[in-house]
């Protein structure tokens, strides 16, 4: 079955804005950890958050400009099974304009 990797996106907090109460913090986790029963099996990584990231080419090394919040694993038949998995997630539903991108984790050539 195929793998399908989401990146999820989210904008930046504030500098100027109040941390979330632990109430909110444990509500959205709840919501993530109810997602992935939701899913089961088919979840193979339920990835962790990203923060910091690096933008590197081959002449320069800066502050990367994506919104890059975390990422998860899945399997899936199909791209439209993958994004069908993703349109239930509750990331789509957090403040700001969060958006997930489903991507095909391809083989190797060769491999």
């Amino acid at each position: 079955m195929p793998k399908y990797v989401f990146i999820y996106h989210a904008p930046p907090m504030p500098a100027d804005a109040s941390p979330p109460e632990p109430e909110q913090v444990q509500e959205m986790m709840d919501a993530w950890y109810g997602w992935a029963r939701s899913v089961g099996e088919n979840l193979i990584d339920l990835g962790t958050p990203l923060a910091g990231g690096v933008h590197v080419d081959p002449d320069s090394v800066s502050g990367s400009t994506k919104e890059v919040a975390g990422y998860s694993i899945l399997v899936a038949d199909n791209m439209d099974a993958a994004v069908e998995l993703a349109q239930s997630h509750p990331h789509l539903n957090m403040p700001g304009g969060c958006s997930i991108e489903v991507h095909e984790a391809e083989p190797l050539p060769g491999a």
